[in-house]
C-alpha cells in the first residue's frame, strides 16, 4: 500500500470542510444532533455548512455549501430511501467522502439490501469514499471532528490508540472503556455495513499514522480475507493490532469432512489474525486492558518470552499468576544470583522464586523490580500493588525498577483522583498501567504474545515435493497413495475387486486386519457399517464382507491393523473467505465434540506447522502421556505443510483429511484419507 493510497481516507477522518445534509433545529432528530456535535470543529475554524432545502436558514444544497468554504465530507441525516441519490449530488459538488449514519438498509432485508447496492454503486462509479450506512459515526479527536450523534463521543480527549469496529455501537463501547481507563483515542470507527470502507481499509489508512501507536480490532464477519490478512500484516510492521473476534459459539454449517466441521469461521478468522501478527483476545475488557498496554509498550521479539511476576499483597498475586498461566505465560524460577540479590532486599520467608513476594510495599519495591527485570529469564514484568503512598510511591519506585528492554505492566489498585494521577504518570513514563490482577494479565500477556508474533519465520529446508494434477474422485486407497507421495506413512493394504481378493490380501497381510467399504463416494463409513475392525481369520472375514455388500460395497480395502497410540485429525480445506486454511486437533471419531483444534492458513512452513499442537488442550497427550508415544513435531510439521501446499498448489482439490492420523511408537501413520475434488464435490453419497 503506497502512501498516497493510505491516505484516501484523509477527506473522511480528516475534512477541511463538513456538510451535514439533513440538519434540522429540531433536537430530537439525528441531524440535530450531528450538527451539535460537529460544532466544536466549525468554533475550531472548520467550514460545517448545514444543509437542509426545506429550511431557509440553511443551505439548499451540498453545492451551494460548497461554494462558501471546502465541503470533503458529507454526513447524511435523511432517510435511506434518499441516500443514494444525494450521496450522488454530494459528489459531483466536490465531497470526497460520505457517512450515512441511518439505517434501512441490508440489516433490513432484501429491499434494503437492494437500497445498499445502489448506495454502493453510486459511491464506485463517483470515487467518493462511503463510510456505513448504519453506523453511529466515527470519532478523530486529533482532528477535531466527533461525527457521532452519542452523547459524550464529544468528551474524548485526543490520545494514541485508534479503534475499528464493526458496529457503531460497540465502536463507541470501546472508546467510552479505554477513556475510563485513561486513554485518549486517535481515531474511532464504527463501520456499520460496510459498503464501502472497510476494516482494512482504515487499518492501511492507520499502518503509517503517526498518531496512532496501537489499534483496537473488532470484527463480526470477514467478506474478504486475504485483504484482510494483508492490511494487518502491514500495519503490525510498525504497530500492534489487538483483535476481538465475535462468534465464539457459531459451529457453522457442517462441512462433508471433520475438518470443515471444526474449521468455524471463527476459529478461522481469529487463527489468520494471529498469523498474520494481531493478538487475539476474548472479550471487550481484555481488548482494553491489551490495547492500552501496547500503545504504551512493547517487548523485544522472542519464541518463547518469560515473565517475572512481582506483587506486593499476596492475594492479588496469586491471582495475577494463576491467570497468567492460563494464559500459558513461561513464568521461569529466577536465577541464583538473581535470588541472592532479593534476600538482601526482602525480608526472610518471603517467596522470592517467581513469583517475588515482597510482603509488603516499601522503599525497596524499585531495586526488587530492577533484580527481576535483570534476570536473564525475564522479558516482561507484570507487578501489583494496591495504592499505598505512605508505604511506598508507586510512579518513583517504577522509574528506579525500569530495565531496558523488558517493559514493566503495573497493576495499580485504588480509587480517587491520585489514584487517577499515579496511573496517569505510570503511563507518561512508559509503563503499562492496569486497574485489577486480571486486567494486569491480560496486558502483560498481550506484550509476551505480540513478542511471539514478531519473530521472523526461519527458512523451511525440508518441505515435501507436491504432486501436481491431483484428480478425482479418490477412494481411500487412491488418497492414501496421495499421501504416501506426500511422505505421510501408511498401514501394508490392499484394494479388492471381489471376495477372492480379500481372502488373498488377508493371507498376505496376515491377521489382525481392518476391512473397509472401499468408495470415493462415501466419505464416513463408520456411520453406514462400512468398516470392520479386528478381522483375524476367513471366516470373520466372509461376515465382514457380508456386512459390507448389505451397505452397498462393490469394493473393499483390506489393511494392516495399526498399533495403539493417540489419534489426531488434520485437514486441508478451502475456506469461501480466507482460501486455503489446515487443520490440527485431537481425533478420530470424537473430533467434533472435543473441538481442540489449532487452525492456520496454507500454505504455511513446516516450523510453523510444528508449533500447531501447543495450541491444543490436549496438548500433554503428545508428550509420552503416561508412557505412551512422544510425538515429533518437526515430523507432524512437514505432514500438516505437505497437506497445505497441496491444497494451495492445486485449484482442482476442496477439502484433504486425514482421520485419524495415529501418533503411535514409531511414528506418526495416516489411518484414513479423505480427498475431495471440485468435480466431484456434488458427487458424494454421504454428506
Amino acid at each position: 500500500m503506497n502512501a498516497p493510497a493510505a491516505r484516501a481516507l484523509d477527506p473522511l477522518f480528516a475534512p477541511r470542510g463538513i456538510a451535514v445534509v439533513g440538519a434540522s433545529r429540531s433536537p430530537g432528530k439525528l441531524g440535530a444532533a450531528m450538527a451539535r456535535s460537529l460544532a466544536p470543529f466549525a468554533a475550531a475554524g472548520g467550514h460545517l455548512a448545514l444543509v437542509n432545502d426545506r429550511d431557509a436558514t440553511m443551505y439548499g444544497t451540498v453545492r451551494e455549501a460548497a461554494a462558501d468554504g471546502p465541503v470533503d465530507l458529507a454526513v447524511l441525516c435523511v432517510p435511506a430511501a434518499a441516500c443514494p441519490g444525494v450521496l450522488a449530488e454530494a459528489a459531483d459538488a466536490g465531497a470526497r467522502a460520505a457517512v450515512v449514519c441511518g439505517g434501512g438498509f441490508a440489516e433490513t432485508g432484501p429491499g434494503g439490501a437492494a437500497l445498499q447496492d445502489r448506495l454502493a454503486a453510486t459511491a464506485a462509479a463517483t470515487g467518493i469514499r462511503l463510510l456505513g450506512p448504519n453506523t453511529s459515526g466515527f470519532l478523530a479527536p486529533h482532528a477535531g471532528v466527533t461525527a457521532s450523534f452519542v452523547p459524550g463521543a464529544g468528551d474524548i480527549e485526543p490520545g494514541r490508540i485508534a479503534v475499528v469496529a464493526a458496529s457503531g455501537g460497540v465502536n463507541h463501547a470501546l472508546a467510552f472503556l479505554l477513556a475510563e481507563a485513561g486513554h485518549g483515542l486517535s481515531l474511532a470507527v464504527g463501520l456499520g455495513n460496510g459498503a464501502g470502507v472497510t476494516a482494512p481499509d482504515v487499518l492501511d489508512h492507520l499502518a503509517d499514522d503517526p498518531a496512532t501507536a496501537a489499534v483496537a480490532l473488532h470484527l463480526e464477519s470477514v467478506a474478504d480475507g486475504p485483504r484482510l490478512v494483508d492490511a494487518v500484516r502491514r500495519a503490525t510492521v510498525r504497530l500492534p493490532v489487538v483483535a476481538l473476534v465475535v462468534g465464539r459459539h457459531d459451529i457453522g454449517a457442517f462441512a462433508a469432512s471433520h475438518t470443515g466441521a471444526l474449521a468455524t469461521s471463527w476459529r478461522t478468522t481469529r487463527a489468520a489474525l494471529a498469523q498474520a501478527g494481531a493478538v487475539l483476545v476474548d472479550d471487550e475488557r481484555e481488548l482494553a486492558d491489551a490495547v492500552g498496554a501496547l500503545a504504551v509498550t512493547r517487548a523485544r521479539p522472542h519464541r518463547d518470552p518469560g515473565v517475572g511476576v512481582v506483587t506486593a499483597q499476596a492475594g492479588p498475586g496469586l491471582l495475577l499468576l494463576d491467570d497468567l498461566r492460563g494464559r500459558r505465560a513461561r513464568v521461569p524460577e529466577l536465577t541464583g544470583a538473581t535470588r541472592d540479590t532479593l534476600g538482601g532486599l526482602l525480608p526472610p520467608l518471603t517467596y522470592q522464586r517467581n513469583p517475588v513476594d515482597t510482603g509488603r510495599p516499601g522503599p525497596a519495591l524499585g531495586r526488587v523490580l530492577a533484580a527481576v527485570g535483570a534476570d536473564p529469564g525475564v522479558d516482561v514484568i507484570a507487578a501489583y500493588a494496591l495504592h499505598e503512598p505512605g508505604a511506598v510511591d508507586l510512579v518513583a519506585a517504577a522509574a528506579e525498577g525500569a530495565t531496558e528492554g523488558v517493559p514493566l505492566v503495573l497493576g495499580l489498585g485504588g480509587t480517587g483522583e491520585e489514584v487517577t494521577r499515579a496511573r496517569r504518570a505510570l503511563r507518561d513514563a512508559g509503563v503499562a498501567v492496569a486497574a485489577d490482577p486480571r486486567g494486569t494479565a491480560a496486558a502483560a500477556g498481550a506484550l509476551l504474545a505480540d513478542a511471539r508474533a514478531r519473530v521472523p519465520a526461519g527458512p523451511s529446508p525440508d518441505r515435501a515435493e507436491v504432486p501436481a494434477g491431483v484428480t478425482g474422485p479418490l477412494d481411500e486407497h487412491g488418497a492414501k497413495e496421495l499421501l504416501g507421495r506426500l511422505g505421510i506413512a501408511t498401514m501394508p493394504r490392499r484394494a479388492c475387486a471381489d471376495r477372492a481378493e480379500a481372502h488373498a490380501a488377508l493371507t498376505a497381510l496376515g491377521g489382525p486386519v481392518a476391512v473397509k467399504l472401499l468408495d470415493a463416494r462415501v466419505l464416513h463409513k463408520t456411520e453406514i457399517g462400512g468398516v470392520h475392525l479386528d478381522v483375524a481369520t476367513p471366516a470373520a472375514l466372509d461376515a465382514a464382507l457380508d456386512a459390507l455388500d448389505a451397505a452397498g460395497a462393490r469394493r473393499y480395502l483390506v489393511e494392516a491393523m495399526a498399533p495403539a497410540g493417540v489419534d489426531l485429525v488434520v485437514g486441508a480445506r478451502r475456506d469461501p473467505v480466507f482460501g486455503p486454511v489446515v487443520l490440527l486437533g485431537l481425533g478420530g471419531t470424537t473430533a467434533e465434540a472435543l473441538a481442540d483444534v489449532a487452525v492456520r492458513l496454507a500454505p504455511l512452513t513446516p516450523a510453523e506447522a510444528a508449533a500447531m499442537p501447543a495450541e491444543l488442550a490436549g496438548h500433554a497427550l503428545l508428550d509420552g502421556w503416561r508412557g505412551g508415544p512422544v510425538l515429533d513435531r518437526r515430523a507432524l510439521g512437514r505432514t500438516v505443510a505437505a497437506l497445505g501446499d497441496l491444497l494451495a498448489a492445486g485449484p482442482g482439490l476442496d477439502e484433504i483429511e486425514v482421520n485419524p492420523l495415529r501418533l503411535t511408537a514409531r511414528g506418526l501413520v495416516a489411518l484414513d484419507a479423505v480427498v475431495i475434488t471440485r468435480e466431484a464435490d456434488d458427487a458424494h453419497a454421504d454428506r
